[in-house]
């Protein structure tokens, strides 16, 4: 399988069969179809943080202090800029709640606390800070009913949960879910599979962990490198784990044992 020197941002497409991803320091935007093994790549320039897809084709993508809309076959245009971006940082994880909305996180390069922020982005690009005062803003995802919010803020060590409301969008109840001793690495991307536990990679702890519902740990899946990034599942049936990770390391396929729940795409 294709090689990431940082791999980030793993989403499935079912329509395509396709996995795409991103490789942030190059900005080259990556896609793979496990049926045949056929790649695609598209060079877009550095930073890119994130490829979100959209309801009518394309994707939203994450750039330094702005998000743009890339068609698949015309130029970028931005859909909402941050205003007056702390120095040295950008845009990192992004994914889309189950009513299109897209919500991505910025982070510090030099994890400077409270310069990173959460970021609710409407179809239209009005924009919300939904987190403040953030390090590194990273995983998120979606319980199976989308009544809760799970949110990585890296450098606390630690899962947090909120209660989600889905139609107007708003979160509350922040309460830590899960916390990870820093020994054992640095909380990156998250998933959520359809039974409703929560999947985190770990950065420089070389494996992915499964937490149940209640925050207990019940799983833990070693892996041939070292710095996992994020991951998603993927897969006619949604029962492969897609593994992004940094330092040139392979997109790695887990068989978790547990189906994955569909991906949203931003409404944009």
């Amino acid at each position: 399988m294709a090689t990431a020197p940082l791999g980030e941002g793993p989403s499935w497409d079912p329509d395509t069969g396709q996995l795409t991803w991103v490789e942030i320091n190059r900005g080259v935007l990556r896609r793979w179809r496990p049926a045949d093994g056929r790649e695609q790549s598209l060079a877009l320039g550095a930073p890119l943080s994130f490829a979100v897809a959209r309801e009518d084709g394309g994707w939203a993508v994450g750039r330094r202090d702005r998000i743009a809309l890339l068609g698949l076959d015309g130029p970028e245009s931005t859909l909402m800029a941050v205003a007056d971006p702390p120095a040295d940082t950008r845009f990192n994880d992004a994914k889309c709640d189950a009513a299109g909305r897209l919500w991505a996180g910025t982070m510090s390069t030099t994890r400077r606390p409270g310069d990173g922020r959460l970021y609710r982005v409407d179809a239209g690009g009005d924009a919300a800070v939904a987190i403040s005062s953030t390090t590194i803003s990273n995983g998120l995802g979606w319980s199976p009913d989308n009544t809760l919010f799970y949110f990585v803020d890296s450098t606390t060590q630690a899962i947090d949960v909120f209660d989600f409301d889905l139609g107007g969008g708003e979160i509350a109840g922040r309460r830590r879910f899960a916390e990870i001793d820093r020994e054992d690495g640095l909380p990156d991307g998250l998933t959520v599979d359809a039974e409703g536990g929560i999947w985190v990679c770990l950065f420089g702890g070389g494996c992915v962990r499964r937490y149940d519902p209640g925050g207990r740990l019940d799983a833990v899946v070693e892996l041939p490198v070292s710095n996992p990034t994020s991951l998603a599942f993927g897969g006619p049936r949604l029962d492969r784990l897609y593994v992004t990770s940094a330092l040139g390391g392979a997109i790695l396929q887990v068989e978790p044992g547990v189906r994955g729940l569909p991906g949203n795409r931003f409404a944009g």
